[in-house]
């Protein structure tokens, strides 16, 4: 009888085991910086393809701000995302077991960063951020990398407090709001991000210029460059740590693949036009995250 009872514990023990490895949903956040309708469009074939390789429904989630996809991340109704540094400091710094870091976006020329790009209309005379000191200049949000944490810092170490040296500091809500408000006049000047390769006039190869380009939202013919920061790296992207190996694995390979199986879609995914997409490894952000901390004061 003994016997029988222990077979029987042990067999819902692994019964159990066994149901705690299923997903019956999986949910991709996506980052703010540009509208919600085109995150989802760009995203979308990563939605189906994915879909497709875990047999469950697979969701993109559109918050208004990053904070949405970083607190989705940490309280666990997000499974997936590709963060920015600083996104990913945050999360890190508040639970370092909550996402663990799998891939990141490696450009056309093998690297594996990206800049912060100050720039401004053609017609402001502004050439320079001496130029643009006390004019109305905008961020992106602060949680982002290269529209608020990088070049924050730096500029404050050249320029001295930011408030004081800019008319007005603002922060636009995103990469794209940054670039079209820059562009219509709302600011004087900004920030944002690309992989500084290529041609300006493009939008260079990727980044939030390249996508505002090639949805037709700007002409690249009217505004400059005045700024650009050091080399930062590109942001992870993660997956939630409680999910089952074989899930992370299955999705990593697919992310992985995609330059091969569908450039298509990796370009839409990437922003434009890069390599691949590479392991990265936590101690890669060593750097942003003692950044992050240090502006934190913790």
């Amino acid at each position: 009888m003994q016997k029988l009872l222990t077979a029987t514990v042990l067999t819902a023990i692994l019964a159990s085991a066994a149901t705690a490895q299923e997903i019956r949903k999986f949910n991709i956040g996506i980052l703010g910086g540009e509208n919600a309708q085109d995150r989802l469009t760009s995203n979308e074939c990563l939605r189906v393809r994915i879909e497709a390789e875990l047999g469950v429904p697979v969701k993109l989630f559109t918050p208004a701000d990053y904070d949405g996809v970083i607190q989705g991340l940490l309280g666990g109704t997000l499974d997936y995302a590709w963060l920015g540094a600083s996104g990913y400091a945050k999360i890190y710094l508040t639970d370092p077991e909550a996402v663990e870091v799998r891939l990141t976006k490696q450009n056309v020329d093998g690297s594996t960063g990206y800049y912060s790009i100050g720039f401004t209309r053609r017609d402001t005379g502004i050439t320079s951020m001496e130029d643009a000191r006390g004019k109305v200049f905008a961020f992106a949000d602060p949680n982002s990398t290269s529209g608020y944490l990088v070049p924050g810092a730096e500029l404050a170490a050249e320029y001295g407090n930011l408030k004081s040296y800019f008319g007005e500091v603002k922060m636009s809500g995103g990469h794209e709001q940054t670039i079209v408000g820059v562009a219509n006049g709302d600011f004087d000047a900004g920030v944002s991000w690309a992989d500084g390769l290529g041609n300006w006039e493009d939008g260079y190869n990727s980044g939030a210029f390249r996508k505002a380009a090639d949805a037709g939202l700007v002409d690249m013919s009217n505004l400059v460059e005045i700024w650009r920061s050091a080399l930062i790296p590109e942001g992870p992207m993660v997956l939630r740590k409680a999910l089952p190996q074989d899930v992370k694995d299955k999705v990593t390979r697919l992310t992985a693949d995609l330059w091969e199986t569908d450039p298509e879609c990796a370009y839409s995914v990437a922003a434009g036009e890069a390599r691949d997409f590479v392991p990265v490894k936590h101690s890669d952000y060593d750097g942003i995250i003692a950044a992050r901390k240090m502006q934190e004061g913790t």
